[in-house]
């Protein structure tokens, strides 16, 4: 047995600057990601609204394979969120960008689903050394 102790024993590090930067590029790509999914899940409906509800699961669920962190699914979904909700904002002429159709209900609701399940299905801290499984 190694003296580590486990991994919600060990103090908290502050991480790097290459992984802060990532993040706010994943954060940066998932904005992107929801203001392109608002612009076209309408347009070709239905082929449109799968085509930006498969871009925005490709892009949390590689966000968390890249980083191999639940935080690589998490940045680029708040980013979608953050677009997606200054998107459903009305302008002072009264235009929305969303339209009352069961198809903006279905991008919404499913982005956000998509988001919640890769974050849970995403890598979360392993421990790792010879040690991880007693008895072994």
């Amino acid at each position: 047995m190694s003296g580590h102790g486990s991994l919600l024993a060990q103090p908290l590090q502050r991480p790097s600057a290459g992984r802060i930067a990532v993040h706010a590029g994943l954060l940066l790509l998932g904005a992107l990601t929801g203001l392109a999914g608002a612009l076209v899940q309408a347009g070709w409906f239905p082929g449109g609204l799968l085509l930006a509800l498969a871009g925005a699961a490709g892009l949390f669920l590689g966000g968390a394979r890249a980083t191999r962190s639940r935080g690589g699914a998490v940045a680029p979904a708040a980013g979608w969120m953050i677009a997606v909700i200054v998107c459903t904002a009305g302008r002072p002429e009264g235009d929305y960008l969303f339209g009352a159709g069961g198809g903006s209900y279905l991008f919404l609701l499913g982005g956000m689903a998509l988001a919640v399940i890769c974050a849970t299905l995403a890598f979360g801290r392993q421990p790792v050394g010879p040690d991880v499984r007693l008895g072994k």
